[in-house]
């Protein structure tokens, strides 16, 4: 009976010693992941910062060519644009010319510049149907 009880310390023993040696393992494998975790944080911290001033950078380039384009914009659009009729239409003249009155070419047009295109439909609209216009 003792004998089998000092065998069985020995294997407890033997037994506590291979526990030993795999918790020592399992805390140098911890500490091997833990490392890799730290590195591997440290690596993404480096490539979020290179994307992100990439990014910041070609946001301050942008801005900068829009308030370049809006700057451009602005001083080459004439504040009134200037897309009216020069001359008038050949039986208005003819009829103008009839009555022995002269009118400057686009004189009509300038007189209704200052309404919408929807307006100015209409009052030419009116004047054709007045007979004012041919």
């Amino acid at each position: 009976m003792q004998m089998e009880m000092i065998e069985n310390n020995a294997d407890l023993e033997t037994t506590v010693a291979r526990l030993t040696a795999a918790a020592s393992l399992l805390e140098q494998a911890m500490e091997r992941l833990n490392e890799r975790q730290q590195s591997a944080e440290a690596t993404i911290g480096r490539i979020s910062a290179t994307v992100e001033s990439a990014l910041e950078e070609r946001l301050a380039a942008a801005e900068a060519r829009i308030a370049e384009l809006m700057a451009t914009a602005a001083n080459t659009v004439p504040a009134t644009v200037t897309n009216a009729r020069k001359t008038l239409p050949a039986g208005m003249a003819t009829m103008l010319a009839k009555q022995g009155v002269t009118v400057e070419a686009g004189a009509l047009d300038t007189a209704l510049t200052s309404l919408s295109l929807e307006q100015r439909i209409a009052v030419k609209a009116q004047l054709l149907r007045s007979g004012l216009l041919s």
